[in-house]
């Protein structure tokens, strides 16, 4: 079994189903509103854990109606909760999503996310040496992301670095990753360059190797030469919410099958993700994952 640590964001997602996306200052009718368990950290965990890896959650929550919930609802996937802190004071991290046309629209409220403390990552020390790897994202503060940088490389463990939403980092934290997996927008920020740049071109510039994502096309990666392409898979799209989450879990669990077969599971990961509404309501079992890949051969 697969163990990872993921250190990151635990949100309260507020979805409303709308028809269209409203123009500034318009008002619409919506479809339909639910609020579900979210946040990048929370939904790669979930996603994890749901294809059979262990999962060790380094997060935190508000002391607020959803921050117990929140908490309860990690463990009821078998998750380890026992570096999720509940902040006093605080309330908990919530996304409001709208969703219309199968895209959406996320405004993101950090909260108790905010409080998420290098010390935390430095007190799951011993989870992060037994781990097979750690996911990492940028809902957090960036002194934790790269605190969990630094105790993974110094521990000999992969860190997989998910650089959204997008900022710049020094070339010395991205050193320290085994990968980063961005779109071509974040890889371009992430390097300070300009996002109209070849996304090939600017593959060969990181450094450290990198996992391109490219929503339906699929992903590209490359580790050293050229870029390979690994193609998406064709499926109805109700709700795109998760789906780089679900990657980037999927990606680390089952990573120690070489590189190229875990890109291609994590594609297929993803598209199943995005046929089912919310952004953990798709998040697929091995089962699945492997009857979508055997549907493609076919």
């Amino acid at each position: 079994m697969t163990r990872l640590v993921v250190v990151g964001s635990i949100n309260m997602d507020l979805v409303t189903v709308s028809p269209r996306f409203p123009a500034p200052g318009e008002t619409l009718l919506g479809e339909r509103f639910v609020s579900l368990h979210g946040g990048k950290g929370g939904n790669q965990a979930v996603a994890a854990a749901r294809l059979g890896a262990q999962v060790h959650m380094v997060g935190a929550v508000g002391d607020d109606a959803f921050g117990q919930p929140l908490r309860d609802a990690l463990a009821a996937e078998d998750i380890d909760v026992e570096h999720v802190a509940r902040i006093d004071d605080c309330s908990s991290g919530t996304a409001s999503i709208t969703v219309a046309g199968g895209e959406n629209q996320i405004i993101v409220t950090p909260g108790a996310n905010a409080r998420v403390t290098p010390a935390q990552v430095e007190d799951a020390r011993e989870a992060i040496a037994r781990a097979d790897a750690v996911l990492v994202q940028m809902e957090i503060p960036l002194e934790t992301v790269e605190a969990t940088l630094r105790i993974g490389h110094a521990l000999h463990v992969p860190v997989i670095l998910n650089p959204a939403p997008a900022q710049r980092l020094p070339s010395e934290w991205l050193q320290l990753a085994r990968y980063i997996t961005p779109n071509q927008h974040e890889l371009a920020t992430l390097l300070d360059a300009d996002a109209s740049e070849d996304f090939r071109t600017l593959m060969r510039r990181s450094p450290c190797p990198v996992v391109l994502t490219r929503g339906a096309e699929g992903a590209w990666f490359r580790e050293e030469g050229e870029a390979q392409h690994q193609e998406g898979f064709n499926v109805e799209a109700v709700d795109s919410t998760g789906a780089g989450d679900t990657f980037n879990a999927a990606l680390a669990v089952f990573l120690h099958e070489g590189l190229p077969i875990a890109v291609r599971k994590a594609c297929a990961a993803a598209a199943l993700s995005v046929t089912r509404l919310g952004a953990r309501g798709g998040m697929p079992h091995p089962a699945e994952v492997d009857a979508l890949l055997a549907r493609q051969r076919g």
